[in-house]
């Protein structure tokens, strides 16, 4: 099992940045590929952004692919997520995802994007535009 506690979030404006973090604690940090996604008022959970168990790969959505970036460090236990030029759109609760390689009988040939294939996750943190 793996503890993930999400911070950075807050109020910006539109144009402004914002760098998210996501603390874990409990496991082996570098057996988990991490993900983000983000959650809007009336909307249904959706995917962000995706790191490799050592960030040699991620993979963005569409609406971010540009302006956010991920990363992680290993030896802080901790995932990143950088949001730069952003927009009243990007307004949502940000959620931390692991998807626990251990579990997997085969490593996948692609990062998850899914939210079913994650397996703990944070409680999240409100990201807030204002235009």
């Amino acid at each position: 099992q793996v503890q993930l506690v999400e911070s950075g979030g807050g109020l910006v404006q539109a144009g402004g940045s914002l760098r998210l973090s996501c603390a874990a604690s409990g496991r082996t940090f570098s057996r988990y590929v991490m993900g983000w996604f983000r959650q809007a008022p009336g909307k249904a959970r959706e995917f962000v952004s995706s790191v490799s168990w050592n960030g040699g790969s991620t993979y963005y959505a569409d609406s971010v692919k540009g302006r956010f970036t991920i990363s992680r460090d290993n030896a802080k236990n901790t995932v990143y997520l950088q949001m730069n030029t952003l927009k009243p759109e990007d307004t949502a609760v940000y959620y931390c995802a692991a998807q626990d390689l251990a579990t997997l009988t085969s490593i996948p040939p692609s990062l998850p994007t899914d939210l079913l294939e994650y397996d703990f996750w944070g409680q999240g943190t409100q990201v807030t535009v204002s235009s």
